[in-house]
């Protein structure tokens, strides 16, 4: 985080990056979508320097600090690609090459755009759980989709040993929600 962020991705947005110390430290939305696409990219095979040059060519072809935040974002495991308006891929290299988006589009499934192109909320899990990340609720922390309750909420009455059953109940949310509130907690351990 500390090499890619500040000393490559962000370094002239440092003080949107984040703030805090220790355990305490958060970070800004856009950067956590950028750290997200980066994983993603680094977990199918694209390498750093790839990635690092990808996120240059389209911060000067977007005019951003966060082209990772700012674009849809897709993969082959050797190239990157973008979509600046959800009608064309281009790829993000010195080409910048056009191609057919019926072809390559398989990517950026966890992650919604607004009519601008800007990440607007992340699905942790994936569209298919209601687990969401949105900075317009809760203060960007993850909740269940289309309510205010807190993910966090609900796992840790899971670890206080309230069973499944009666949290759902209490909530008023399907199991399926509060299984995936305990699966994400459960990941990000």
């Amino acid at each position: 985080m500390k090499e890619y962020w500040g000393n490559r991705f962000g370094s002239n947005q440092a003080s949107l990056a984040s703030w805090g110390k220790g355990r305490e430290k958060s970070v800004h939305f856009f950067t956590l979508i950028e750290f997200y696409v980066f994983f993603q990219l680094r977990k199918r095979g694209v390498s750093a320097q790839s990635i690092s040059r990808a996120h240059e060519i389209m911060g000067q072809e977007l005019n951003t600090t966060f082209p990772f935040a700012n674009s849809e974002i897709l993969t082959d495991g050797k190239k990157i690609f973008y979509s600046p308006d959800g009608d064309v891929i281009i790829n993000a290299d010195k080409s910048k090459q056009i191609n057919f988006k019926s072809i390559i589009e398989q990517f950026c499934h966890k992650i919604d755009f607004d009519k601008d192109q800007n990440a607007l909320r992340y699905w942790p899990l994936g569209k298919e759980k209601n687990i969401v990340v949105d900075p317009h609720h809760q203060l960007g922390q993850p909740t269940i989709k289309n309510t205010n309750i807190l993910a966090g909420t609900i796992y840790s009455m899971y670890t206080a040993g309230e069973k499944i059953s009666f949290i759902s109940t209490l909530y008023d949310v399907p199991e399926s929600d509060v299984k995936a509130s305990i699966e994400f907690f459960k990941k990000a351990a």
